[in-house]
């Protein structure tokens, strides 16, 4: 089954445990996140700060425009109105100058001038003259109202006091709505009397309704008690109430925000008109009105949303990337260092090698000689050569002599190859047999069976053989620490091809976690770190078998065993300048 894929850079984890006081520069993961947030702030900040400032200004653009059409809109339909009121009273007032009192006393007379005041100028339904008692002299119409006092009716008292009145809407005897425009006219003897005429409500409320009002607008009169003149469509009909206060006096057009009863948003533009009893409001739905601008801002944000979005993907993609390019660099230097360290290190261990087997060698030398000496003297005493027991002890000191120069002549092999790296034949069997020579011991200690698989037939090697030698101690002490005691180590060697060789160091140990295995080869990856893993044993063998011109592969199952399988070529190949030291981990 596949590994699944994960999102998590490989330096997330990352801990530079060599950084000593300078953890801080090494933090990759601090290092991603100030430079996410640091190139994200300056790119997006400015961004937003910009996008709130054109909704800002945007926003007041369009109130503005919509106060701007509502307060004209109001000051034509004033003009409009007014002119509709005092064109009627002109009408009248022109009446009373061209027509005596008793002209207009006759009913024939005064129903020719109705007849003539509705074709030329429309809305009257009546026509009366009241005399300075205040009873109505004169009456044509469709109601009955000659001989009707109205010395106590309000628009009567105003008419008399200003010359000239228009009425608010009322029921008044006819108990139907209505409203009236009366003018005083003076006679020469100090008396008075007054023409009054209806005015159609019906033509007046067209006049309104005629109106062009956007936003579900609502267009209507109200008086300066707050009752209804028109019909509204938000507050109902003639002479109701509405609900919100009367608009404070104002000798120009407002617009102000206001709120209807349900709560919703309003632009309400008003006037008062001049000479009436009549307030002018224009209502309009905000919303209505900015919805264009809403959709486009919606539309804005949509895509600024979007761009941010991008913006952020970029940045985070950038950020990982240079990051990751970072921490490759940073890994590939400091396990450049090691390696150096690791080659001084190794070149140091062959120097001393070489001193204490060469200070071992001159004592050993001269136990060997006397040993010798001791034992030819014996043989020319009877005594002597006739006590096995004395031979024997004698035997045991040249054999021991012998063996501890085997021990020195591989020390000074291994000091040799350490410090004279050079392409030169040799026998793999042999190599791999003075490796395991080293590690005797432990294998003895651990009781570690070694298990050794080398055709004799295999051809000849011509590479450099301390670091074959390397690769074959670092392979081996990894499987070792692997294992417990009492495992089983088997290393093989096979033909590959007719120009490779394939050699394989296996053990029963602890195996390595599959997700790992990708990661083996790593720098300073280490499933061991808290038992003195240091990450470095794998990274080496890694780099010495890519020197060589070969390749590694490792094989596990956790709880099973590990085999690593490394492919040389019959012959290294020269390479100029410095070798590819590869990825580096460990187990």
């Amino acid at each position: 089954m596949a590994a699944p894929i994960s999102l998590k850079p490989k330096f997330w984890d990352h801990r530079d445990i060599a950084a000593g006081p300078y953890k801080h520069l090494f933090n990759f993961r601090r290092i991603w996140k100030l430079t996410v947030l640091l190139t994200a702030g300056v790119t997006i900040i400015p961004l937003l700060f910009m996008a709130f400032i054109d909704y800002k200004v945007t926003q007041k653009a369009t109130e503005a425009e919509i106060q701007f059409r509502t307060a004209r809109l109001v000051s034509n339909t004033r003009r409009a109105v007014s002119f509709f009121l005092f064109e009627r009273a002109a009408a009248l007032e022109f009446v009373v100058q061209d027509n005596s009192f008793e002209a207009l006393h006759d009913p024939v007379r005064l129903a020719e001038l109705l007849k003539h005041l509705k074709e030329a100028f429309g809305g009257f339904t009546d026509l009366g003259v009241v005399d300075a008692l205040g009873g109505q002299r004169t009456y044509v119409g469709p109601y009955e109202l000659e001989g009707v006092d109205y010395s106590h009716e309000v628009w009567y008292q105003q008419v008399v006091e200003r010359g000239m009145h228009v009425s608010d809407v009322f029921l008044g005897f006819r108990q139907v709505p209505h409203l009236i425009i009366a003018v005083k006219h003076s006679l020469p003897n100090g008396s008075f009397f007054v023409v009054r005429a209806s005015i159609d409500t019906q033509e007046f409320n067209s006049l309104l309704f005629d109106m062009e009002v956007g936003g579900l607008g609502d267009i209507f009169l109200i008086n300066h008690q707050g009752i209804l003149q028109t019909p509204s469509r938000f507050y109902g009909d003639v002479l109701q109430k509405i609900p919100s206060p009367t608009p404070e006096f104002s000798d120009k057009t407002r617009v102000v925000q206001h709120e209807s009863p349900e709560g919703t948003p309003l632009v309400v533009g008003y006037a008062y008109i001049t000479d009436t009893p009549f307030i002018l409001m224009i209502c309009k739905h905000k919303r209505e009105l900015i919805e264009s601008w809403t959709r486009a801002n919606m539309q804005l944000l949509g895509f600024l949303a979007v761009s941010i979005l991008i913006i952020l993907l970029v940045i985070l993609g950038v950020a990982t990337y240079l990051v990751e390019q970072l921490h490759t660099a940073d890994q590939r230097r400091v396990a450049t260092l090691h390696q150096v360290e690791y080659a001084n290190k190794m070149a140091s261990i062959g120097r001393l090698a070489a001193g204490v087997a060469h200070e071992i060698n001159n004592p050993l030398a001269i136990i060997n000689e006397k040993a010798g000496l001791i034992k030819d003297l014996f043989a020319f005493d009877q005594r002597y050569e006739e006590d096995e027991k004395l031979i024997r002890l004698l035997d045991g000191i040249l054999q021991s002599v012998a063996r501890c120069a085997t021990i020195t002549r591989r020390l000074l092999n291994f000091a040799r190859h350490m410090d004279d790296s050079q392409v030169v034949p040799l026998q793999l069997r042999e190599t791999i047999l003075e490796v395991l020579g080293f590690l005797g011991k432990e294998t003895e200690y651990r009781s570690i069976a070694v298990s050794l698989q080398v055709p004799e037939d295999l051809p000849e090697l011509q590479m450099d053989r301390s670091k074959l030698q390397q690769i074959l101690l670092n392979l081996i002490n990894n499987s070792f620490a692997a294992m417990r005691d009492g495992g089983h180590l088997s290393i093989g060697a096979t033909h590959a091809d007719e120009k490779h060789v394939k050699v394989s160091v296996a053990d029963d140990g602890c195996g390595i976690p599959e997700g790992d295995l990708k990661r083996v080869f790593e720098p300073f990856f280490s499933t061991k770190t808290k038992q003195g893993g240091t990450g470095l044993g794998l990274s080496i063998t890694y780099g010495l078998v890519q020197e060589l011109g070969g390749h590694i592969d490792v094989e596990s199952q956790l709880g099973k065993g590990t085999v690593f399988t490394i492919t040389l070529p019959l012959t290294q190949k020269r390479k100029g300048g410095e070798a590819n030291a590869g990825a580096a981990g460990g187990r």
